[in-house]
């Protein structure tokens, strides 16, 4: 009988100037807290993943949070992505051996397409995330880059074809539109990003309440929900989250679960 892969729930810490902060589209970003002290308390509630973006690194040309990493790697025991501002093979290798489990590139990716393809064929597919923030625009998706501040040329399903095939190994998709709005997620989007490649989607943008999870997993093929404000501010409780999915016969990771 084939495996049934558990679906996946992933807390995003955006980080600004060390600590966790979160917005509402992208803008008006309010300071959330201590990303290390965070990231613990979800790992204990039962996350399955964290991503660690550093939101603001594309734009300033900041260095990368080596000792947030090294930090993360020694008080957190699941993995964990990095992403923000990374630009280049000598980066990502920095990243990874600082203990970072995988990488996410976004405005590097679309400049430089060939650098998925080389940081994939270094470190391995699993290694590379590739993060694609859109915006709707009539019945289509724009890829935006640079924390959503830069429209590129780039149709969302055009660029994921090209993400899956110079190698990534998964897809970090955000809607924009919906990014911290808790109005749920976009489905469209993901049932027909899901329709356009094979590769494993991280839907992120809009998740408020359990239902929203509920809809994301039963009707569309996603892999994993991404959510920040609502685990944050303790809308929602992972735990609980988890719970209710199973009961749904969603499947999840619960042997964690404390």
């Amino acid at each position: 009988m084939a495996q049934v892969l558990t679906k996946r729930i992933i807390p995003c810490l955006d980080v600004s100037e060390g600590q966790v902060v979160k917005g509402v589209n992208f803008v008006n970003l309010k300071e959330v807290g201590n990303p290390v002290l965070l990231g613990k308390g979800y790992w204990q509630q039962g996350a399955d993943e964290l991503v660690y973006l550093d939101i603001t690194a594309t734009s300033t040309k900041k260095p990368i949070l080596l000792e947030l990493i090294e930090k993360v790697s020694t008080n957190i025991f699941i993995p964990f992505t990095i992403g923000g501002g990374i630009r280049s093979i000598e980066e990502m290798e920095t990243i990874l051996k600082a203990g970072a489990d995988k990488i996410s590139i976004n405005s590097a990716a679309v400049k430089n397409p060939n650098l998925i393809e080389e940081s994939a064929q270094q470190f391995g597919s699993q290694c590379v995330v590739v993060a694609v923030d859109v915006k709707k625009e009539g019945r289509s998706w724009k890829v935006y880059t640079h924390g959503g501040r830069k429209r590129s040329q780039w149709d969302v399903m055009d660029w994921l074809e090209e993400i899956e095939q110079r190698g990534a190994g998964e897809i970090l998709l955000t809607s924009m539109d919906r990014d911290g709005t808790k109005s749920g997620f976009d489905l469209k989007l993901y049932q027909k990003a899901a329709r356009v490649v094979n590769l494993p989607i991280i839907a992120s943008g809009g998740g408020g309440k359990v239902e929203d999870f509920i809809a994301l997993f039963t009707q569309t093929e996603v892999d994993a929900a991404l959510a920040a404000s609502i685990f944050h501010y303790g809308t929602l409780n992972l735990n609980m989250l988890k719970k209710r999915l199973d009961e749904e016969g969603i499947p999840v990771r619960m042997e964690a679960l404390q």
